[in-house]
């Protein structure tokens, strides 16, 4: 185990920034460095936005995003799309839809995907709360933005058996050929999944 180079305090805001996604432990002491070095310009910032955030972060009694407010602002945008409900796995998921700019509609985060060998049951996710509010009359489309994993088509086949007697009609996300992707770089499931979902030219 390397030897501290810093005191106590130091070595704990590293240890905290190491447990960050995509942060090891030399990555945590080169930003919690740059944070001390900025720590007027960066660190008070920080610190005073973390504090008003954990303060007012909420879960959205709705949809399950994470906001700071409840219902959330994805939820109360009258320019949204009340007829579509965009299933998905976590707030990240949702969040990159709206990065991607690719739906104007109402979301559903279910909490993660069913996996047996994790334990994930469905009564761990927000199964029922979606197929529940599926079956608004105002509802036509559930779209399932799952992951292409095992457990993520698991999870998107369980909920389609659920809506099969609301009268809604239940997509998935395409399967396939990534925009700008190369075939010769691009694993055997993927090409499968592109050839049999082709489309018209």
């Amino acid at each position: 185990m390397p030897a501290a180079v810093a005191g106590p305090e130091i070595e704990r805001l590293i240890q905290l920034l190491a447990r960050l996604p995509g942060l090891g432990p030399r990555s945590a002491r080169r930003a919690a460095l740059h944070l001390i070095k900025k720590r007027e310009l960066l660190m008070a910032p920080l610190a005073s936005a973390l504090q008003v955030a954990m303060d007012k972060i909420v879960i959205c009694g709705v949809c399950g995003n994470i906001d700071t407010q409840n219902p959330c602002t994805v939820c109360t945008d009258v320019k949204r799309d009340p007829s579509i409900i965009v299933a998905v796995a976590d707030v990240a998921d949702l969040w990159a839809l709206e990065r991607a700019h690719a739906v104007s509609a109402r979301y559903h985060v279910l909490g993660g995907t069913l996996s047996p060998l994790d334990g994930v049951r469905p009564q761990d996710l927000a199964i029922d709360s979606l197929v529940s509010r599926a079956h608004d009359d105002a509802v036509k489309e559930v779209i399932l933005a799952l992951n292409g994993t095992v457990d993520g088509q698991t999870t998107a086949h369980y909920i389609t058996d659920l809506l099969h007697n609301a009268n809604v009609k239940v997509t998935r996300l395409a399967h396939g050929v990534p925009v700008g992707g190369e075939l010769d770089y691009l694993d055997e499931g993927t090409l499968s999944a592109a050839m049999k979902q082709r489309t018209l030219f």
